[in-house]
């Protein structure tokens, strides 16, 4: 069964932010759009990459009203050394949330049981907590904070203009779509 429509499961974790250790919940997403962004784990070599990208773009996604979590199965001590010692993660402002047990991992059915170790898995959730995007990578391939952007950006239009849809490529402002029966065959 997809994770798509779905309720985000109840959970409780430690995050690290902004130096500080601060608590995240299910409750805590309420009321906004989130992006969750599971990674392999700390001190390793795409990991880093995305999660700076992600940095880079964070302004941008905080003024769409969205927030940003990064979530790997390391715990939120390592986050902070690894924040403490990266070039590449000491920029990232967003919460990287431990999920040392893996249970959050479980619940977006991301978890290599064997490896103790998340897929790279991007969710993006609205603010009712209902999961709205659902991707799911080899560990061997990044992603693109810019294409994260335009995907959240469409899942937004599309939940405040109820009945149109974003066609392939839609970017803000592009036309979208109205399906109706008159549209059928015709695109």
């Amino acid at each position: 069964m997809s994770l798509i429509n779905t309720k985000v499961k109840a959970f409780k974790a430690t995050a690290y932010q902004n130096g500080k250790f601060v608590e995240v919940t299910e409750a805590t997403l309420a009321g906004k759009w989130n992006v969750f962004m599971f990674y392999p784990a700390d001190f390793t070599f795409v990991c880093p990459t995305e999660l700076a990208d992600l940095a880079d773009n964070h302004a941008a996604f905080q003024k769409m009203g969205v927030e940003v979590y990064g979530i790997s199965t390391d715990s939120h001590f390592a986050h902070k050394a690894w924040h403490d010692t990266s070039d590449a993660i000491k920029n990232v402002q967003y919460a990287l949330i431990g999920d040392p047990t893996g249970a959050i991992s479980r619940n977006f059915e991301v978890m290599i049981e064997e490896d103790g170790m998340a897929l790279r898995g991007t969710f993006v959730i609205n603010p009712d907590g209902f999961i709205k995007l659902c991707e799911v990578h080899d560990n061997g391939i990044g992603r693109d904070a810019s294409e994260l952007m335009r995907k959240v950006k469409a899942a937004q239009y599309v939940a405040a203009h109820p009945g149109e849809v974003c066609p392939a490529k839609w970017t803000e402002g592009a036309k979208t779509l109205t399906p109706s029966l008159d549209l059928v065959g015709k695109i």
